[in-house]
């Protein structure tokens, strides 16, 4: 995990303020290997299970991290406007937080998405992930049609791209 605290620290002072899509983590159209996570009771759980189902938006996030504050209003909005068809699943990095650092935080600050705790990086591994605050949308196959990282991120464009032509 220190190696991604360095790519985070260092992503988060290269990169401008303004996000970075569909260049950055797992390539697009690629179906993520599954990953081991914890649900915040500690129950095993993989992010498999929501892939390759339905639409899924997957943020890697930390309580620390103010670019995932930045982007909470716009993921709200989102889940709001399309959690009906798009499963919306949050993933705490283990970096600086532990599970039950989470856990109280949600206990305080309670959202609507999935959330689990990536204590060892499997799921950091999986969808490449270079910093909190990326965004992996894939589609109903399980393919990713977006990605992004930044506080700037069109939510609901990204989400679009996963839901069928109408």
């Amino acid at each position: 995990m220190r190696v991604f605290a360095a790519v985070a620290v260092a992503l988060s002072t290269a990169l401008p303020l303004q996000a970075q899509q569909d260049e950055i983590g797992i390539p697009l159209g690629q179906v993520p290997p599954p990953a081991e996570v914890q649900t915040l009771d500690g129950q095993p759980a993989n992010l498999s299970q929501f892939i390759g189902r339905r639409p899924v938006l997957v943020e890697f996030w930390a309580t620390w991290c103010d670019i995932c504050r930045s982007l909470m209003p716009r993921m709200l909005e989102a889940q709001r406007r399309y959690g009906q068809q798009v499963e919306f699943v949050v993933v705490g990095v283990g970096v600086n937080q532990s599970r039950r650092s989470m856990q109280r935080h949600f206990e305080e600050h309670p959202m609507p998405f999935r959330f689990f705790y990536d204590g060892s990086g499997a799921a950091v591994r999986s969808f490449q992930v270079p910093s909190t605050s990326y965004i992996a949308v894939l589609d109903a196959q399980g393919r990713v049609v977006y990605t992004g990282v930044g506080e700037d991120q069109d939510i609901d464009a990204a989400v679009r791209r996963a839901l069928p032509v109408r």
